[in-house]
This record gives C-alpha cells, sequence and structure tokens, in this order.
C-alpha cells in the first residue's frame, strides 16, 4: 500500500487521503489484527450487540439536542478536533512502549520491508496492495452501513464486485480507473459518527498509536469482517498470510515517513501523536459529511510537549488513487 489513511495495520502517520486506499493504522512494528474464526451464533449476536450500542448512541445525541426553533451552530472543521490537547494521561508508559516498538523496528522490522522491496518487483508490489485493499472493501461496506451512508455502501460494494473479477481477484484496481473510487470506513470511525469520544491516548506495543474509541472500534471490525469471518482465523493459511503480507505492505508504504520520524523530528512521540489525533479527527468529520482538509502541523499553535514536533503531511482531496507505490 502507500503512504495514506490510517484503517488495521503498522507503523503510519501519514494521512488517510494520500493515496485513496486505507491506511491499516500506526503502529511500530509487523503486525496486524488476526481474522479469528466465528461461529454463525457468535457473530450474530454480535452483530445485535453492536446495532444496539449504534442506535443507543444516536439515541442519546439526539435526546441530548436542546429543544429550540433557533438553526443548529455549524460543526467545527476536523482540524479544531485534531489541535485539542489530546488526553495522555500514561504518557510516561506509553513513551516507554514508543520506544521500545522503535527500537524493534530497526532492528528488525525496517530490514525485513527493504528486504521485501528489493527483491520484489513495483507491478508485484502493487498488485499485493491492491488485493489486500480489495479484501477490505465488505469491512468497509459494513461500517458504511452502521453510518448511515447507503450511497457509499453500494460504491464500496461495487467496487468489490468489479476488482474481484474483472481486476483479477482485486490485483489490479478497475473499479477505480472508471471513477468508482476507495474510501476508508471503520468502526472506530462509526463510533465517532454517533458521538463517542476518543478517550485516553494509548500507545500498544505491536499495534500503534490508538485511543479508548479506536481501540474498541479495531476489536469490533476484526468481527464484523466478512473475509475474515469466511476465509478463518489467522492459524489458516489465508489468515496468516493476509495478516503478514498486510503488515509489510503497510510498513512499506510509510518508510519515508518513518525515516523522518527517527531523523528529522525534534520529538517523534509528540509528532507521531499529533499526526494519528489529527487523522482520525478528519476520518470522523468524514463520515458526517462536515470534514475539512486538515492543516499542516507547522500552522497549528503546539501543545506544550510538542513545541518540535514536525509536520506530517496534508492530505489530498478525499477519493484520491495512486498506482505507484
Amino acid at each position: 500500500m502507500s503512504a495514506e489513511t490510517v484503517n488495521n495495520g503498522v507503523l503510519a502517520f501519514a494521512t488517510p487521503e494520500a493515496t485513496g486506499r486505507p491506511l491499516r493504522q500506526c503502529s511500530v512494528s509487523i503486525s496486524s489484527p488476526s481474522y479469528a474464526a466465528v461461529s454463525p451464533r457468535a457473530f450474530a449476536s454480535l452483530v445485535a450487540v453492536t446495532g444496539a450500542l449504534v442506535a443507543t448512541l444516536a439515541a442519546g445525541r439526539a435526546s441530548a439536542a436542546p429543544a429550540t426553533s433557533a438553526p443548529p451552530s455549524p460543526a467545527p472543521p476536523a482540524a479544531t478536533s485534531a489541535i485539542n490537547p489530546v488526553q495522555d494521561p500514561w504518557q510516561g508508559l506509553n513513551r516507554r512502549l514508543f520506544s521500545f516498538s522503535q527500537g524493534v523496528d530497526s532492528a528488525v522490522v525496517a530490514p525485513v520491508v527493504h528486504g521485501y522491496m528489493r527483491i520484489t518487483p513495483r507491478p508485484v508490489r502493487n498488485g499485493i496492495s491492491n488485493a489486500l485493499d480489495n479484501l477490505d472493501e465488505p469491512r468497509v461496506a459494513v461500517n458504511d452501513i452502521l453510518q448511515g451512508h447507503p450511497v457509499q455502501a453500494g460504491h464500496t460494494t461495487a467496487r468489490f464486485a468489479i476488482n474481484s473479477t474483472a481486476g483479477v481477484l482485486g490485483l489490479f484496481d478497475v473499479a477505480g480507473r472508471g471513477g468508482i473510487l476507495h474510501h476508508d470506513s471503520d468502526f472506530g470511525q462509526t463510533l465517532g459518527r454517533y458521538g463517542l469520544v476518543p478517550g485516553p491516548y494509548l500507545f500498544v506495543p505491536l499495534a500503534g498509536p490508538t485511543n479508548f474509541r479506536d481501540g474498541l472500534g479495531r476489536i469490533v471490525d476484526t468481527f464484523l469482517d466478512p473475509v475474515g469471518l469466511l476465509a478463518g482465523g489467522i492459524t489458516t493459511t489465508f489468515g496468516a498470510s493476509r495478516t503478514a503480507l498486510g503488515a509489510v505492505d503497510t510498513r512499506l508504504a510509510v518508510d519515508d515517513q518513518m525515516r523522518a520520524l527517527k531523523q528529522d523530528a525534534a520529538d517523534p512521540y509528540a509528532t507521531l501523536r499529533s499526526a494519528y489525533s489529527q487523522q482520525r479527527a478528519f476520518l470522523v468529520q468524514q463520515s458526517t459529511g462536515q470534514a475539512a482538509d486538515l492543516p499542516d502541523l507547522a500552522d497549528i499553535p503546539p501543545a506544550p510537549d510538542e513545541q518540535h514536533a514536525t509536520a506530517p503531511a496534508k492530505p489530498t482531496a478525499p477519493g484520491s488513487t495512486s498506482e505507484e507505490r
């Protein structure tokens, strides 16, 4: 994959819209969520609980609205949420875990990824990235429906059908070339769509930066992923291959950003935290139809411990794509 959005995987602080494909979350090692096999009864129960949770959040938000004839105030742009101080009550522990993960990345992950890049031709890498993106489309469609976006869900379903057939199991993005562009959608974004706040920031070894809301979203996405449910868990050959290739592919996509984070950022931890928080705020605003372009961090008044943090790249317009990786 190219350096774009933030979805579930590794080592990324790039923005989600750089190429129109999902970024599998930020992390510092080659790890992405497993796709556990779930019985039909358990899956049905999970869907029921998920529906109830979304309905409850929507009802609570509606009941909290004041009964007045005055028009509602316009929502603030995505950047406003991103520059508010991030809740980081466990910063000391988070920084230690971040440093540990950076060491693992330098010693193990980066050499593996660079070796993969040297021995694998670019067209092959592009095809693998396209296929991995295609496998994520059903999960995106599920979250589109939960967020109340049936048109987007239809586009996502069409992409999956076209690329799985004419695109040879997703190796070629035929739908994208025809104007049906990719967008990302996950359950953390869905929860934010209905008003759940991010909660405390966390850095999880082998999983990367997250917060309470998005961490819960990652877990739910694991069980809501139709491809993972049908193909089996990480113990299957398919599940293990998907996990390993997705981790390497995502880390390769952000290799330049990781090098800049390690070499140029005065405070890599604060830089990654700011970039991740902006990215997630942007995705939540996108799900409400109120997204605005993210500003460069250089234009944002930094928090006290972010005075020397460097800025991530500004995202391109939603729906942009790139074939080069």
